[in-house]
């Protein structure tokens, strides 16, 4: 198997899960008497409306600045997939292939309301850090990924002589 049919297993399998679970998660909040609650000591799940990305940075309330964000997700997103259909590891495609899901999982909620869903929420005791999704976690996971591959992987992969 190429290592870019891995990345694209990926994008697939990121995008369709944070899809899938922010239906549920949304469709359980639009009930009647839906509250958030606890799924353990340290996560609560709740749903936030996040109008920016990462950590509510650069919020945007107006549909030109939507615009402006979908535009910038974009262009990274379209970046990624060339490096993605270049890169020679598995590791480097899936890690790609993470960040671009979760990236076309939270484009699709700008687009789609405005806003992304977030639904996570990590804290201990009483200071929450922040609310996230599961194409947040895609994109993390996507990261280390990479880091794991730069750092340990492809230095001392085969396909890494002759560089």
């Amino acid at each position: 198997m190429r290592p870019q049919a891995l990345g694209a297993a990926a994008i697939l399998g990121a995008l369709a899960l944070d899809q899938a679970t922010k239906y549920a998660v949304v469709h359980y909040f639009e009930t009647e008497g839906s509250a958030p609650f606890a799924l353990g000591p340290f996560l609560n799940f709740t749903l936030r409306w996040n109008p920016g990305v990462s950590f509510s940075l650069f919020a945007q309330e107006t549909a030109a600045g939507r615009w402006m964000l979908l535009a910038v997700t974009a262009a990274v997103t379209a970046v990624l997939g060339v490096w993605l259909w270049r890169a020679r590891t598995p590791l480097t495609c899936l890690g790609l292939g993470a960040i671009i899901g979760g990236a076309l999982g939270n484009g699709y909620d700008r687009f789609a309301y405005g806003a992304v869903a977030d639904f996570l929420d990590l804290h201990i005791l009483d200071r929450h850090f922040f609310v996230f999704n599961g194409a947040d976690a895609a994109i993390n996971v996507g990261v280390a990924l990479l880091i794991v591959d730069g750092l340990f992987v492809s230095q001392t992969s085969p396909a890494s002589e002759g560089r």
